[in-house]
């Protein structure tokens, strides 16, 4: 059974418990054990969206749409968002287009917005059921932290848990952030839309 030396004073203690490490001593041999954190997992930290996110997701679509406006200013306005608050309230309430939210201790960092897809009855395609990724954004100020990859791989689960045939999304090629972060998660092209600006 493992027992603290008589001869570490209780200040010693506490200091090695703050480092992270513990001395302890087993049948006269010493022994360095690091402590284990208890972290909440990334995935624990995402919920569905409720209206109280409106104003950070409305902050963080702010920032989606500037990634957007910089790298095609041609067709993306500057200072505007995708969806109005009463679009967002209606979007939160409705099961077939979930909103997930990266919460941290009530500072929101991040959102997938979902939509449920069913193909039934198609002339041309199988009845299939899609998980489509509207949209994904990471708090600029929080990026390279992993939220990004927590929510894909949430709404990822969450497509199978309702029993999806596959997952989709549409990125724009001036984001080659964006493309790089969805080909890292094992994303492949499906179809390409192509233009010719005249």
């Amino acid at each position: 059974m493992l027992r603290m030396t008589n001869t570490i004073r209780l200040v010693d203690w506490v200091k090695l418990l703050i480092k992270g490490l513990k001395k302890v001593d087993k049948d006269g041999l010493w022994c360095i054990i690091k402590l284990e954190k208890t972290k909440k997992g990334k995935e624990n930290m995402i919920r569905r969206a409720e209206e109280r996110d409106i104003y950070y997701i409305n902050k963080l679509l702010y920032q989606v749409l500037e990634v957007h406006h910089k790298g095609r200013p041609d067709l993306f306005k500057s200072n505007a968002k995708k969806y109005t608050d009463e679009q967002l309230k209606e979007i939160i309430h409705d099961d077939n287009s979930p909103i997930f939210v990266f919460d941290d201790d009530g500072e929101i960092k991040g959102y997938v917005f979902c939509m449920i897809l069913q193909t039934q009855n198609h002339n041309i395609f199988v009845d299939r059921k899609t998980l489509y990724i509207d949209d994904l954004c990471v708090d600029e100020n929080c990026r390279a932290q992993g939220v990004g990859k927590a929510l894909y791989q949430f709404a990822e689960n969450f497509a199978k848990k309702i029993g999806c045939y596959n997952l989709t999304l549409n990125v724009w090629s001036c984001n080659q952030n964006a493309l790089k972060f969805y080909e890292m998660q094992g994303l492949v092209p499906q179809k390409t839309n192509m233009e010719k600006i005249f």
